[in-house]
């Protein structure tokens, strides 16, 4: 019994370590901006249960981003809108973007034009 027991915590301690280990990946619902060329924080944004995927950015101060929506993304969603940085793009295909450089730090929100979807860009 006493084997068992010990099992059962190595496991929950590896379960443990391992959701640490990911807690920032989009599996976890957050995202770093992948850093492209010429030094632009690149983000690809979906869909996924009627809301942004990931609804959670997390991107550098004082560096360009540059934010796709991909295929998944309808309706409204296709509206990015990010007021604290003056933000607002209606996005035609995926090959559409919007850039920006965030240039204080904090938490923002961004949704759709219509407020339904919405999300987290935290600024580092």
């Amino acid at each position: 019994m006493g084997n068992k027991i010990a099992l059962f915590v190595l496991f929950l301690l590896v379960v443990g370590f391992g959701l640490f280990l990911i807690k920032d990946s989009p599996i976890m619902g957050n995202v770093i901006g992948n850093l492209g060329s010429g030094g632009v924080q690149e983000i690809t944004i979906g869909m996924k249960n009627y809301n942004y995927n990931p609804n959670t950015i997390k991107v550098n101060v004082n560096q360009p981003v540059r934010i796709y929506l991909d295929e998944t993304v309808r309706g409204c969603y296709r509206s990015l809108v990010i007021k604290d940085f003056g933000v607002y793009k209606n996005f035609k295909d995926v090959d559409d973007y919007v850039e920006f450089t965030p240039n204080k730090k904090g938490t923002y929100r961004f949704s759709c034009s219509m407020g339904m979807g919405v999300g987290t860009l935290i600024v580092k």
